[in-house]
């Protein structure tokens, strides 16, 4: 199993950029399909998107699809998630998470229960504001 840790948030106005990182601890991490998710304060958390270990392909929520990008750098067990046109809405802490082989891929893939409860990490904290 693969232990993640996130970093790369902080302060933005509206209308900026923030890249987010995801290291792993090892880089068994290649096999795993990788999940971003953020909780806004009060609410569910809720997933944004998945990359494949499968294909590589990536899938998005409605909520950033067009402003958000993950990717992934297995050299550096690292997978990134670039956010663009940020808005005060997306104020969350951002986590990643380690899917379970099953479903395959990114199958199923915002349903928190085909992640590894126990892998989360402490998330890192975006906040937009002017």
């Amino acid at each position: 199993q693969v232990q993640l840790v996130e970093s790369g948030g902080g302060l933005v106005q509206p209308g900026g950029s923030l890249r987010l990182s995801c290291v792993a601890s090892h880089a068994t991490f290649v096999h795993y399909s990788i999940g971003w998710f953020r909780e806004i304060k009060g609410k569910e958390r809720e997933g944004l998107s998945c990359i494949s270990a499968l294909d590589g392909s990536v899938h998005y929520s409605d909520s950033v699809k067009g402003r958000f990008a993950t990717s992934r750098d297995n050299d550096k067990n690292t997978i990134y998630l670039q956010m663009d046109k940020l808005e005060p809405d997306d104020t969350a802490v951002y986590y990643c998470a380690t899917k379970k082989p099953l479903p395959n891929g990114c199958d199923n893939w915002s349903d928190r229960e085909n992640y590894y409860d126990d892998l989360w990490g402490a998330g890192t904290l975006v906040t937009v504001s002017s």
